[in-house]
This record gives C-alpha cells, sequence and structure tokens, in this order.
C-alpha cells in the first residue's frame, strides 16, 4: 500500500507539473492579459522586524511543486493593485515567471500597508543601538522569515529593484542574509548630493525635488502636488525664493524638504546616506544597470560598481548599460527613446538574454553567466559591447578645446592672451530651460510626460539663446568612438560671487540624413553634469567666488560609450542655468540659497575662457579602432 500510494503521489505531481509548465509556455508566448489566479497562489502576510513592526508582503508562490527559488523586491510605491487583485510587479517579471520562481513583494516600513515610521532614504542605523533597524536589516528579518515559513522555497533568495527599491537592493547587500544569493541593483541612488535625485554636485533639483518629496511625504501613499497650470517652468519662476516653498506650500511639514533647509552642503548628514557609507564590498553577486539616459539616477549604479570594483577580488560584480531612461529596460520592447532609434529590442534583450539567465545561474544552478563583466549598448552604432573592465584601459584621453570663433578642435589655443574669452549674461529672471516648453510636470497621471525623454531632446532649442555659448568641430572625417570618461575642464570667471556652470556634449547630425530625415541637424545629448561654483574648492565648505578672477573648475560629465560616426560634428555648450529641472542661483554667494531672498539674485556677466594660458576644453576618452571592445552575442 505504501509503494502504490507513493507511486500514486509521484503521477499527481507530474501530472500538476506538466499542467504547470502548459500555463508558463502559455504566460511566456502570449501578449493577452493574464490571470494570475491560475498560476501563483497568493498570500498576503505582516512580516514582524527585530523591533516589532509589521511590515505588509504579498507571496506569489507557483502552483507546480516546486522547490522554487524566490525573487524578493521592496518599495515605497506602493505593492498592491486592488483593481487587478494581484502586485503591480508582477508584470514586470513576465520573462522569468516561466522559468518557476516565488515572488515576494513588500511595502517598505511607513508606506502603504506597512508599520512604523517611512524615512527617505534611510541610513544605516548607529551598530551600539543594538535593537536598531533599517531598511537592510529589514530585508534581512524578512528573508529570515520567508524561508523558514513559505513553502517549497529551495533556501536561496534573489533581490531585484529599480529606483528607490534598486536602492533597497544595495540595503540588503549590507550585512546580508545567508540565503541572498544574487542581486540586481536597477538606477539605485548612490549618492543624492553629489548626483542623484537631489543635487548634481551641489546644485539642487528644483522640480525633481519639490514634487517628489511631496509624492512621498505628504501621506503614506503617492501622493501628487496640485499644480495650478499646465508649464511649471512658469510656476516655479513665480515661487520665487526657495524660501518660499515652505512659506507658500510645504510649512515645514515635509521632512526631507527640512533637511534640503538644513543640510545645503555635503556634510555627515548626506554622507550617511549614501550608498558607500554602509556598502563598501561586494558581499553577494550584483548585477548594476543603468540607461544612458536616465534622467534621474545614471550616477547611482556607475558610482556604486565603480565603488565595489576596488573591493571586487571575488569576481561578484557586474554591469550593464542600455539606450533607456529611468528604467526603461523594464518594460516595453526598447527600440527608440524619443525620436531615437536603437535597431533592435534592447530592453527585450535585456529581461531575456540577461537579467533572467542571471538569476537563473545564481538561485537555480542553470545556464551560464550571460556577461564576464561589463556589457553596454554602443549607441550611434547601436550594437551592445562586452569590456573586461570599465571604463576599458584601451581607452585614451584627447581634447576637445574650445577655440574662436565658436570652433572645437583637438589642437590646442596658442595665444597667449587673457582676453580671449566668450561671454554672456546670465540672468536669474530669466533661466535658461531644461527641455523645451511646455515643461510639463515630473509624474503626470494623464498624459505621457516629457520627463521621461527630455535628455535625447533635441538641444537646436537654445541654440540662439545669447546666454548659452556653442563651440563645435567640422564635419568628422571618421568614426570617433568614446568609451569611457567625459571630463570639463573649464577656466571661468564671473562678475559675481556664485555661479552655476552646465556643459553638455553633442553629438550633431549630418543636415541631410536620410536614414531618417526627422533626425537631420539633430543634437542629441551624450553627456552632460552641472557644477554649483561656490563648491570649486570644497563640497564640504562653500565659499563665494573671487568676482572677475579666473577660475578653475573641473566637472565630471560621467561616461559613455558612444561612436561619433563620419559627417556628423562634435559640439559643447555652455551655460549657467537649467530651469526649473535646478533652481536658479542667486549668483551672490549667500550663506544658504534655501534661505534666499529675492533681493539676493542678480545677473552676472560669465567668461569662458580659451587660450594657451587658459584652455577650456572637454577630455573625451577615445578608443582606437577594434581595440578593446568585442561585439556581445545577439
Amino acid at each position: 500500500m505504501q509503494s502504490l500510494f507513493a507511486l500514486s503521489r509521484k503521477r499527481i505531481l507530474l501530472a500538476g507539473l506538466l499542467m504547470f509548465s502548459g500555463v508558463l509556455a502559455g504566460l511566456a508566448q502570449e501578449s493577452r492579459p493574464v490571470n494570475y489566479a491560475d498560476v501563483f497562489d497568493k498570500k498576503e502576510v505582516m512580516i514582524p522586524a527585530r523591533d516589532g513592526i509589521k511590515l505588509h508582503t504579498e507571496i506569489y508562490t507557483p502552483k507546480g511543486p516546486g522547490p522554487f527559488p524566490i525573487i524578493f523586491e521592496r518599495t515605497p510605491y506602493g505593492i498592491s493593485a486592488p483593481d487587478k487583485g494581484y502586485s503591480r510587479s508582477l508584470s514586470r517579471y513576465a520573462d522569468m515567471i516561466p522559468e518557476g520562481y516565488i515572488f515576494v513583494f513588500q511595502d517598505i516600513r511607513g508606506r502603504y500597508g506597512s508599520e512604523g515610521q517611512f524615512v527617505m532614504n534611510r541610513p544605516i542605523h548607529d551598530p551600539a543601538d543594538g535593537k536598531g533597524a533599517d531598511e537592510s536589516t529589514d530585508a534581512y528579518d524578512t528573508i529570515e522569515w520567508l524561508v523558514k515559513n513559505v513553502p517549497r522555497n529551495n533556501g536561496r533568495v534573489g533581490m531585484d529593484g529599480i529606483s528607490y527599491d534598486g536602492f533597497l537592493v544595495t540595503m540588503g547587500m549590507i550585512h546580508p542574509h545567508p540565503a541572498l544569493k544574487a542581486v540586481s541593483e536597477q538606477a539605485c541612488m548612490g549618492d543624492t548630493f553629489l548626483g542623484d535625485d537631489f543635487f548634481h554636485n551641489g546644485a539642487f533639483r528644483l522640480s525633481y525635488g519639490f514634487e517628489y518629496v511631496a509624492l512621498l511625504e505628504s501621506s503614506n501613499e503617492n501622493f501628487s502636488f496640485a499644480f495650478d497650470r499646465f508649464d511649471v517652468y512658469g510656476w516655479y519662476l513665480r515661487l520665487g525664493a526657495l524660501s518660499n516653498a515652505n512659506e507658500k506650500y510645504f510649512h515645514g511639514a515635509i521632512p526631507t524638504w527640512n533637511n534640503f533647509v538644513a543640510h545645503n552642503s555635503y556634510d555627515d548628514f548626506w554622507k550617511k546616506h549614501a550608498v558607500a557609507y554602509g556598502l563598501r564590498e561586494t558581499t553577494v553577486p550584483d548585477l548594476n544597470v543603468a540607461g544612458w539616459w536616465d534622467q534621474e539616477d545614471f550616477y547611482g549604479p556607475m558610482f556604486t560598481y565603480e565603488n565595489l570594483e576596488k573591493s571586487d577580488t571575488q569576481h561578484l560584480n557586474y554591469l550593464v548599460v542600455g539606450p533607456w531612461n529611468h528604467g526603461g529596460w523594464g518594460h516595453g520592447p526598447g527600440n527608440t527613446l524619443g525620436p531615437i532609434p536603437f535597431g533592435s529590442d534592447t530592453a527585450v534583450y535585456f529581461r531575456q538574454k540577461v537579467e533572467a539567465p542571471w538569476f537563473a545561474y545564481w538561485l537555480k544552478d542553470k545556464g551560464t553567466l550571460p556577461l564576464k563583466e561589463a556589457l553596454l549598448f554602443q549607441t550611434g552604432t547601436n550594437i551592445w559591447t562586452a569590456f573586461d573592465a570599465w571604463p576599458p584601459k584601451e581607452a585614451r584621453p584627447r581634447n576637445l578645446y574650445f577655440r574662436e570663433n565658436g570652433a572645437l578642435s583637438f589642437d590646442a589655443p596658442q595665444s597667449d592672451s587673457t582676453n580671449d574669452f566668450d561671454g554672456y549674461i546670465s540672468d536669474p529672471a530669466h533661466p535658461v530651460p531644461y527641455r523645451q516648453r511646455p515643461v510639463d510636470r515630473t509624474y503626470p497621471e494623464d498624459h505621457p510626460g516629457s520627463w521621461y525623454t527630455w535628455l535625447v531632446q533635441d538641444q537646436r532649442f537654445v541654440d540662439e539663446r545669447p546666454d548659452v555659448l556653442t563651440w563645435q568641430t567640422g564635419e568628422l572625417t571618421e568614426d570617433l568612438t568614446v568609451a569611457g570618461n567625459v571630463t570639463a575642464k573649464l577656466f571661468t570667471s564671473t562678475t559675481g560671487t556664485d555661479s552655476d556652470w552646465v556643459v553638455k556634449l553633442i553629438d550633431v547630425y549630418p543636415e541631410k540624413y536620410p536614414q531618417d530625415w526627422k533626425l537631420s541637424g539633430y543634437e542629441l545629448m551624450i553627456s552632460d553634469e552641472i557644477f554649483r561654483g561656490r563648491f570649486q574648492k570644497s563640497m564640504e565648505k562653500p565659499q563665494p567666488l573671487q568676482a572677475g578672477a579666473v577660475t578653475p573648475f573641473t566637472i565630471d560629465l560621467h561616461t559613455a560609450n558612444h561612436v561619433f560616426k563620419k559627417g556628423h560634428r562634435i559640439m559643447v555648450q555652455v551655460q549657467s542655468s537649467w530651469f526649473p529641472l535646478y533652481d536658479r542661483n542667486p549668483q551672490k554667494f549667500v550663506s544658504n540659497i534655501f534661505e534666499a531672498k529675492a533681493s539676493d539674485y542678480q545677473t552676472a556677466t560669465q567668461h569662458v575662457y580659451r587660450s594657451k594660458t587658459y584652455p577650456s576644453s572637454v577630455e573625451i576618452s577615445v578608443l582606437p579602432a577594434g581595440v578593446g571592445t568585442t561585439p556581445a552575442r545577439q
């Protein structure tokens, strides 16, 4: 009887497995809406953290016999989709569901269904506090509960997430649970003062910062600030001095805005909120993912990869960069961004050929690793390329020098005159828009917003502004491959005592472009960044600039993997405002711009020098033809 029972049970399990496989195969092949009730058993629980706070969690276990690994995602944005009955995140994993995973989604503390108080980018707790909790301990405690209480799990957990969810992945890597076997931090915030969501080199990201803190801190659910006009460029201009934000709207009730005011330089507050403060070595295999035109967090994943690479003796640190905006790899085909075509479905390629095999390798012992080290899409040629290291060691620096009459040249200027400069008047009352007006809100609910594609917007919309300087090469006679770091080296002066400097490296398409006529003469940004002058000597201790003095600035324009094609031109633009993405610099040094008065904002005359003595330039990393790059398998 015992053997007959065992045989019958085996047949039942086999039949169940075949039926489950059939459902999953249909899921993989069909584009119609999926009834997840046919695939998963759903369970909703409140998982206790070590300090007693309970975290709202949804668990989706496949109906097959298992055992299955766990894919774990944490978020502040709400996991439930009440109108659908399942987590809004499940659809992102359509290419992994057929492989058989238990999917777990969790509201972080203080958000939606979870208890406790929400803290933006919650830092690591004081180690002296034995009962302290943070995002790292919450991840650990949840994984501990999951492996003990979720039936048919195989004891292995992977964490995945984009943006804030990616930040939560990096927190899970700090003192990781032993069951955490693989992670993919994607578009995570690495340092929100130096280069991510809230500040770039000390310049405050006004429209994003204002709208995002209102979104997360007005209540425990997402909140949309009610603007009274479509073009928020005009709204933010009428807001006036930054001090009006609290006086007129927030009234001291938004904690992160108050932190902006209280911590307006790179002090310990910002350093303790940075990923590198707690995550100093690679403890779990990590797939860092970034998008070349990520409008929110390009700095973070590149910084995290670079920082972890320093101590990666076990080769657990990997990098993927594609031609995407923020999170653009997580949905859709990825064959275009705005009007820019990429020649293939790059997002589908990532999800099917990189992300899914990555987790299958580490969590299921299946297949081989989908990359050796760094896999980067090369824009301009539209091919995936593989490198043994990033930035590539084979690249060599070359300087593009600003020359007279708007020329940009690899030949350095020879004039010793200190009067060789180009100039403009920067007026805070008429700031340069960062994208074509009208500038709609960051996350519109009723229309597809331009925020998602502004980094690929044609820069000709500022060509005729007198407060934007432009230099460009002649038509290139051969392809030029930039692979690695891009750095602006400016020599400037201002009649004020503070100033912003914005630098953009641009690919100018030929005026006749029959491949796609709408791209004729197109000016496509490849690298860009802003630097706030008061931090020229120190990010920790801002100081006034000396009015009229020539001052050097080195501005990291980050990294690129781009081919400027034969017949194209290379352009550099410099300006002193980028509004309302960045707040207006008063151009008069004040101790705290968040407390500046309207009378502090003043015009200034800006000079950018281009002589032998002051050779302003943009340094690019040039890769010799056919060296160091291997086309990836498609």
